[in-house]
């Protein structure tokens, strides 16, 4: 019998941290991409991005901003999903003007945000009750001839249900079903329809007929 030495490349590396993140084992994942540095194995951006993540994972957003940082000084080329990474960590750490500063900079490195990248972008403008900068961000979403989701358009009505925007909170609603979109979960408060209703019984009535479809 043959004695082969197999070394781990950064294939071997890559599924092995995508499974670790995968059960959730982020610390874990994050240990074997510092462990490819001492085995002297090269990462690619596959690596980054998986390391990313597992910084996305763990909450750790000034980690995973940090881990972009080197990517980009190892002279390889992060791509849309490195970003959005960085971003879903800058959300959930709260940090929403970093978060849409890296939408930003993924224009001038030269990278099209696809629909995830705004509907981030459009979370972190609802989170910190930005409505006319929600709108503006949705808007952005056609200009450049791509199609917004269902996530799209709740974010946007949830920033507006949070300012008190009723009104145009409805005619959101009454796009997402125009744009042939139908919500699994809609959230609409008491609040919202009874303020709608006070000002507008037509659009009162529309919406609870709309809240009906989706409820069947």
């Amino acid at each position: 019998m043959w004695d082969v030495k197999l070394e781990p490349d950064a294939t071997s590396y890559n599924e092995g941290m995508s499974a670790c993140n995968a059960g959730r084992q982020w610390q874990l994942a994050l240990a074997m991409f510092s462990e490819m540095s001492e085995a002297r194995v090269e990462r690619n951006v596959k690596s980054y991005n998986i390391g990313i993540s597992a910084h996305q994972r763990g909450r750790r957003w000034h980690r995973a901003m940090s881990l972009l940082g080197e990517a980009w000084e190892a002279k390889l080329e992060p791509d849309v999903i490195s970003y959005n990474t960085v971003i879903s960590a800058l959300e959930k750490g709260r940090q929403w003007q970093r978060a849409l500063l890296m939408l930003s900079e993924m224009a001038e490195a030269k990278l099209e945000p696809n629909v995830n990248s705004y509907n981030i972008g459009i979370g972190a403008h609802q989170k910190g009750m930005r409505w006319q900068q929600a709108m503006s961000l949705l808007s952005e979403v056609w200009e450049v001839t791509l199609e917004p989701d269902v996530v799209s358009f709740n974010a946007v009505t949830s920033a507006l249900e949070k300012c008190r925007q009723w009104q145009r909170a409805l005619l959101m609603f009454g796009k997402m079903w125009e744009a042939r979109l139908r919500p699994t979960i809609i959230y609409i408060s008491a609040t919202t329809l009874g303020s709608a209703r006070a000002k507008k019984a037509r659009s009162g009535s529309v919406l609870w007929r709309c809240s009906g479809k989706c409820r069947r």
